[in-house]
């Protein structure tokens, strides 16, 4: 009994779907969109900002009973860059992350060219992997700009000196470098949760704010359950609790139990929602 051959699937001679819409062509595209130079303006700015309260209102810690780290901002540069990650990680950093990752699949929706993408031909998967490589990487430039612009801007405020802890004693300079490196790595491990759910949100609307407000959204409800004790040890498995576990790395003895906890709840989370991004997105009826 003979069988029907399928028909032979034409390509254009030099077509490959793995150089469609390259990494360089969308990172070019992204950083020239007005969000992206206002986002890195606002976090250029904190530092700044928080520079001059502190010259006006004087000692951070002048009226406390209680030392925190912030009582120690005046210390050195590494000290000001350490409490600019404290007073951002909470919320502010929170923003670029789902304002990269969760725009960029609804922005093309939303301007009705993301059908004449996927027309050119550019591979769903393909579009998918250059979008939130591109996401993922300007949401870790992000991180490291503010960092960066604190220290600098601390340097030169309060001079370069070791990384005084408010348990007492102090980092030398070069270690303390380090742990502000592993800092920053760890918070951005730490929002994935929040890229995971604008980029899976991203492929499921067109409307870009409602990606990025439904990820802000839903990271705030994650921190506040996390504030309800009543829930007890169910708290253990909301990425919220574990986002400041990177003062871990500003003590005396580095420890690294609840930053792999963290992450490890941060990555699951993020690897589930990223798959549903892709799954969904293959099956969807693309007409934006």
């Amino acid at each position: 009994m003979s069988t029907l051959a399928e028909p032979p699937v034409e390509t254009a001679d030099g077509y490959r779907a793995g150089r469609t819409l390259p990494f360089r062509v969308e990172l070019v595209r992204q950083l020239k969109r007005r969000r992206t130079m206002v986002m890195g303006g606002v976090l250029f700015a904190l530092p700044v900002v928080l520079l001059v309260a502190f010259q006006i209102g004087g000692d951070p810690g002048g009226n406390n009973n209680r030392v925190n780290l912030m009582d120690t901002a005046t210390a050195s540069g590494a000290n000001f860059a350490a409490v600019n990650l404290f007073a951002a990680a909470g919320f502010l950093l929170v923003i670029p992350v789902a304002l990269f990752c969760g725009d960029t699949v609804a922005s093309e929706a939303s301007w009705s060219s993301l059908r004449y993408l996927l027309a050119a031909p550019v591979p769903r998967a393909r579009l998918l992997w250059s979008k939130l490589a591109v996401g993922l990487s300007l949401s870790l430039a992000a991180l490291v700009l503010l960092p960066v612009v604190a220290l600098l801007a601390g340097t030169a405020a309060y001079g370069w000196g070791p990384l005084q802890l408010p348990t007492g004693g102090s980092l030398p300079t070069g270690t303390a470098v380090q742990r502000l490196l592993i800092v920053v790595v760890y918070i951005m491990v730490s929002q994935l949760v929040t890229a995971a759910l604008a980029f899976w949100l991203s492929t499921r609307t067109d409307a870009p704010l409602g990606a990025v407000g439904g990820a802000v959204f839903l990271t705030i409800i994650g921190s506040v359950l996390d504030e309800v004790t009543a829930l007890g040890d169910w708290r253990n498995f909301l990425p919220a609790h574990w986002q400041y576990a990177w003062l871990d790395a500003v003590r005396p003895q580095l420890e690294w139990s609840d930053m792999i906890q963290g992450t490890s709840v941060s990555v699951t989370y993020a690897l589930v929602l990223f798959a549903l991004a892709f799954r969904g997105f293959a099956r969807k009826d693309v007409v934006s």
